[in-house]
């Protein structure tokens, strides 16, 4: 299963979404399951602005495709630039975030991309939309279910 977490925190939060998902099946990452949106606070450092405090639209969603993770990953980065995002550093906030989470059972570290996503078991907001669509997805290190590490 190839999983994708998107988040929104500025602007039509609901229609980047939307979009994104759109733009993912445009280039052959055909959406096949997305959870319903989650709205969750944003994740900041102590020291972050007080404006950047502006909650999040979450989603998950499950693709297929026959790009590589690598070209998957260009891909979202590529549709985030198309959407409009601007780099307001690691934790501004995003028109649109797109994140690949897992690609199968595939295991990545380069400086690229990581796979699994090291974030799954640490995020609700990641966590809860995957356990919605996929609950019996096993993460490829740790062998455990969506559905167990929820609890």
């Amino acid at each position: 299963m190839i999983l994708l977490a998107l988040g929104s925190n500025i602007g039509d939060r609901e229609g980047f979404l939307r979009r994104a998902c759109e733009a993912l099946d445009a280039v052959g990452a055909t959406v096949v399951k997305q959870s319903q949106l989650m709205e969750t606070p944003a994740m900041l450092p102590p020291d972050a602005p007080a404006e950047w405090d502006i909650p999040f639209l979450n989603q998950v969603i499950a693709v297929t495709t026959n790009h590589t993770p690598e070209a998957l990953l260009a891909c979202a980065k590529s549709i985030e630039a198309g959407l409009g995002r601007q780099d307001r550093g690691r934790w501004g906030p995003r028109e649109i975030d797109i994140d690949l989470l897992a690609y199968h059972a595939e295991r990545r570290d380069t400086a690229l991309l990581t796979l699994p996503h090291p974030g799954i078991a640490l995020r609700d907001f990641v966590l809860k939309p995957l356990a919605e669509i996929a609950p019996e997805w096993r993460h490829p290190i740790t062998g455990r279910t969506a559905r167990e590490m929820m609890a």
